[in-house]
Order: C-alpha cells, then structure tokens, then sequence
C-alpha cells in the first residue's frame, strides 16, 4: 500500500479546502435554501445575446477562436476590455498592461507565486475575501489583519502598524483590499481613506493589490466608487477585475492590470500554469464587450440585487435577536453579521443545515481564524421567498441556541 502522505510537497500543508466550495457540494445533493455561495442569480445571464454571439464567433472566427492564443490574452479581447475599463471604471491602460486570467482567483494565485517569499509581510482586511486568503497562505506569508468599519479598512489602524513594523525593521510586501462593496461584509472604502492608503503606500513602499469584482454591482448612485488605480499617482497599485459576477461565472474571465514591468512577470507566471485563458471564451466576450451587452445588462442586475438585499436586510431586522450586528451593504452580494454571542457559528451551521439553510461561518474569512460568532450571508442567489424563510428559519435557531446556553 502506497503512503502517498510521504510524496507530498511542503506546500500542500498549506492548500485549505474552501468552506464555500464544500458547502456548494452540500447544497448540490439536497433541497436546501443556500445563503453559501456568491453565485449570480441566473436570470441575469445574457443567455440569448450569448448564444448569438457564440454562433457568430464560431462561423466567422472559427479557426482562431478555437486555437492556442497569446498568454496575456486574445488582442482583440484586451483591447475591447481596455475600452470598457475606460468607459466605465475610469481606468486609462495599454493592452500591454493587461493580463487575462482564468477568473480573478488565478490572479491572485499569479499574484501570491510571483510576489510572496516564505515570511513576507501582507496585510489584509479582518474580515477579507476567503479565497484570496487561500491563495496567498500558499506561499507562507506573515498575515497582518485591519479591521474594517462602515467606511472599510480602518486606515489609521493600519498606520499605527506601518510605524510600529518600521521601529522594527520590518517590511510590507504588499496589502489586499476590496475596497468597493467588500466581500464578504460589503462596505466600501471612503473616499478619505482611499487617498491616504495610497499615501501610505508611498511613504512605507508597499504595493497594493485591488480587488475590484464588486466595483459595478453598487446600487446607490451617490457613493463613490472610483477605483484605487484611478487616483494612483506612482504605479503601486495591481488591479483585479472579473466578469464572473456581471457577465458569467462559467466563463472564467478575470484579468489582471499592472505596470507592464509586472504585466511580463505575470505572464510568464500564467505561461507554466495554463499556457492562456480559454480562447473561445475570450472572442465571445470581445464580441459582447463590443455591442455592450454588459453595459446594457447592468441596470437590471444592480436593481435585482438591490431588492434582494432590501428583502434579506428587512428580514434579519425582524428574526434575529436585537442585539445582532449586521451590514447593509451598498453594493455586491452579501451581507456580513455579527452575533455578539458566545456561538460559535461554524458549530451552528449543522443545525441549521438540519433545518434547510446553509451559510458560511465567518471565521473563514479572517486570517487568523477569528470572528468565530460571525458569518457571511449571500442574497444574490436565492429568491426573495426563499431568504424570508431561510432568514425566519436561521433568526429562530440563533434565539434557541442563545437560551439554551443562558
């Protein structure tokens, strides 16, 4: 019998299954009401425009679109990206500057396998995005968690850390922030803030790596959300975009924007891991790019969106205990809640499986495994029945479980 423990490597010691993913195994193999994953509601897919597009693709671009193609990405794709990046994030970059990647978590995986040595400094959100988590602990770096209020990452936390690490003769490699409607809690980073991380970035020579998946899924107008990379100045920030969330998920679109110094090492990184991102995928998506079927598709998203939420927010103000802590998100697909009890919900969540519903525990998303009575809830996904119900169904278990440890 073969001990295939002994011919592992170092490196899978630190490869974590993800909660979200054995949850959706979970909820694939029984009737349960799901607030686990980040999945699009299916009714915002652009099927028919799809299926246009695909048969178009395939008759008049047949033999390249179903070949090998650049590692950085199909030119006619990144430059239809560029354009939309610019029209609509504000973004200003060469093709040469863009990466595409099989959905965003291949770039942070690019990103942690070309910028983390074993005792790297990175600091993140507390709470930040689990996958991202995932990837980076991979390659063993120091996590330094800040905490996030209303307005995001505390900024003046984080620069009380940047002196004491300094006084210390120590060294950030780079900081991970979503800062626009934040997975998982959903808030976005003030204007104020955002102008001050950069300076800090600056004066502690430190990159910043934006995770911007969320930036178009905000639904009130009057918040600000120009990206990082818009305002900075000295090329420190590498920029995360995906159209999982506003096109498909089955596409595995994301792509990473750096100065083309980073560009080139990214892709030679992508070169040994995949040779390139599927190319058909990227034609259909240059064509949707071109007549704007994102664009015109967004209204109808962020509208869905914002009357789920509505309905899950008004649903935890009536189920769950008064003294509960919760967000309401302006944007993105989730929000993020606080018990304020001595429940541990990684403990909870069989109960609540038992019952039907299914959540991610919060500790998940910290970097030291803390937030243990915290958990993410998704309202993207599930009908505006569904999440009464599973809301009513998950606010009643809490309360019982709240008594009876009383």
């Amino acid at each position: 019998m073969v001990t295939y423990s002994e011919f592992l490597s170092e490196a899978t010691k630190f490869m974590r299954a993800s909660e979200i993913r054995e949850l959706l195994k979970l909820t694939e193999t029984r009737k349960i009401i799901s607030f686990a994953g980040g999945l699009p509601d299916p009714q915002t897919f652009p099927i028919k425009h799809l299926k246009k597009i695909a048969k178009e693709v395939i008759e008049k671009n047949g033999a390249k679109a179903l070949q090998y193609s650049p590692t950085k990405g199909v030119t006619c794709y990144r430059e239809e990206l560029a354009k939309f990046l610019s029209r609509n994030r504000g973004l200003k970059v060469d093709i040469e500057e863009i990466v595409v990647t099989t959905g965003s978590q291949q770039a942070l995986d690019i990103i942690a396998r070309t910028l983390i040595n074993p005792n790297d400094i990175v600091i993140v959100e507390a709470p930040t995005y689990l996958a991202a988590l995932n990837a980076f602990r991979i390659q063993r770096p120091n996590f330094i968690g800040i905490p996030i209020d209303d307005n995001g990452m505390k900024v003046d936390v984080l620069e009380d850390i940047l002196k004491k690490l300094r006084s210390e003769g120590k060294k950030v490699k780079f900081l991970y922030t979503v800062p626009i409607a934040q997975n998982p809690s959903g808030v976005t980073l003030s204007p104020d803030r955002k102008k001050r991380l950069l300076e800090l970035a600056e004066e502690y020579d430190f990159l910043v790596v934006e995770d911007d998946v969320y930036g178009l899924l905000v639904f009130d107008a009057s918040v600000d959300t120009t990206p990082l990379k818009v305002i900075d100045k000295t090329g420190r920030v590498i920029y995360v975009g995906s159209f999982s969330k506003i096109l498909s998920p089955g596409m595995r679109l994301g792509h990473i924007v750096a100065p083309k110094e980073l560009a080139d090492v990214f892709e030679r990184c992508k070169q040994a891991l995949d040779l390139h991102t599927p190319t058909l995928t990227q034609y259909i998506a240059a064509e949707a790019l071109r007549k704007g079927i994102i664009e015109e598709n967004l209204p109808r998203i962020r509208e869905l969106y914002r009357s789920k939420r509505d309905v899950m927010v008004e649903a935890i103000a009536e189920n769950f205990p008064e003294n509960v802590w919760y967000t309401k998100p302006i944007g993105g697909m989730f929000v993020w809640v606080k018990l304020n009890m001595n429940i541990d919900t990684k403990e909870l969540l069989p109960k609540a499986v038992e019952r039907g519903v299914a959540y991610v525990p919060g500790k998940a998303f910290y970097h030291d495994m803390s937030g243990i009575d915290t958990m993410r809830l998704n309202f993207s996904y599930p009908s505006p029945k569904e999440i009464r119900e599973g809301i009513k169904i998950l606010g009643n278990l809490i309360k019982e479980v709240a008594k009876s440890s009383q």
